[in-house]
C-alpha cells in the first residue's frame, strides 16, 4: 500500500530523517518506536505530507505523493491522522467534528457536478454524515455525547474521539502520532482498546508510540529509528526477544 523509498527530510542545516526505506502492506499494524528526537514523528508526518519531504519516494496507492506536482489533498482523504493532542475543534460539537470532513469533501464534489447529473443533496449528505458519526460513537460507547463540546471530555475520550472522526472518512491507512503520551495513565487502556479493536477489523495503522507492551501485542512489525535512520525492523517476538542492532539492545535495556 505504501512504500518509502530513501525519505529524506532537513530542516535548514538540520537532516532529520536520512534514507529511510520501508513497505507497508495492507493490513499491516506497524509501531514505530526509538528515542525523543530520532525523527519518529517527522516520518509520520512526511506520510501524509504534513510536512514535505526534501527528498525520495512515497508511493501510496501506486501514486508518488511526495512529487509537489500531484494534489496531495485528494489523496490524503485515504490517510486518516491521530495526533497526540487530539486537535478536535473547541467550538463544534463531538458529532460536528466527526461529520466535519465527509460533509466537506462530498459537498466539494457536488459542486462539481452539473445540476441535472446530481444524485444527492447537501441535506442528504449532512444526514448520512450525522447517521454515520452516530453510528461510529455508539461502537466507542459515547453516542450520549455526541452534542458536547470536546472541552467536557476526558483525555481518553477526546482521542476516541478523535480515531473516530479520522474512520468516518473511510480510510485505507491510519497514522497515529503517540496518541497517548498526553493522556493519564489510567485512560490509556481505553485508547489502545479501540486500537486493538480496529487492528482486529483489518486496519491499516503505523502508530508512534511509547506503549512497548501494545507495540509487543498488537504490531506484526516493529521499527526502530533513531538518528534519522532505521536501525531494526522485525516481528515483535525478534524486536524484543532478541534485538541485533547495539543501539536497539541498549535502548530496551531503559525502557523496559
Amino acid at each position: 500500500m505504501i512504500d518509502v523509498i530513501n525519505l529524506e527530510k532537513t530542516f535548514g542545516d538540520n537532516k532529520v530523517l536520512n534514507g529511510i526505506d520501508v513497505k507497508i502492506e495492507k493490513g499491516d499494524i506497524i509501531c514505530v518506536i526509538g528515542p525523543s528526537g530520532s525523527g519518529k514523528s517527522t516520518f509520520l508526518r512526511c506520510l501524509n505530507c504534513m510536512e514535505d519531504p526534501t527528498g525520495g519516494q512515497i508511493i501510496f496507492n501506486g501514486v508518488d505523493i511526495a512529487d509537489p506536482k500531484v494534489d496531495i489533498n485528494i489523496h490524503r482523504r485515504h490517510m486518516g491522522m491521530v495526533f497526540q493532542h487530539f486537535n478536535l475543534f473547541n467550538n463544534k460539537t463531538v458529532i460536528e467534528n466527526i461529520m466535519l470532513a465527509p460533509v466537506y469533501v462530498k459537498c466539494k464534489e457536488l459542486k462539481k457536478t452539473k445540476k441535472s447529473e446530481r444524485t444527492t443533496t447537501k441535506k442528504a449528505i449532512k444526514e448520512e454524515a450525522r447517521a454515520q458519526a452516530l453510528e461510529l460513537l455508539e461502537r466507542i460507547g459515547l453516542a450520549d455525547k455526541a452534542d458536547v463540546y470536546p472541552s467536557t471530555l476526558s483525555g481518553g475520550q477526546k482521542q476516541r474521539v478523535a480515531i473516530v472522526r479520522s474512520l468516518a472518512m473511510n480510510p485505507d491507512v491510519i497514522l497515529f502520532d503517540e496518541p497517548t503520551s498526553a493522556l493519564d495513565p489510567e485512560m490509556v487502556g481505553e485508547v489502545l482498546d479501540l486500537m486493538k479493536s480496529l487492528a482486529k477489523d483489518g486496519m491499516t495503522m503505523i502508530i508512534v508510540t511509547h506503549e512497548m507492551g501494545f507495540a509487543r501485542e498488537v504490531a506484526n512489525k516493529v521499527i526502530f529509528i533513531d538518528e534519522g535512520q532505521i536501525l531494526e525492523s522485525a516481528p515483535p517476538e525478534e524486536f524484543f526477544g532478541n534485538p541485533k542492532n547495539p543501539r536497539l539492545k541498549e535502548f530496551l535495556s531503559k525502557v523496559l
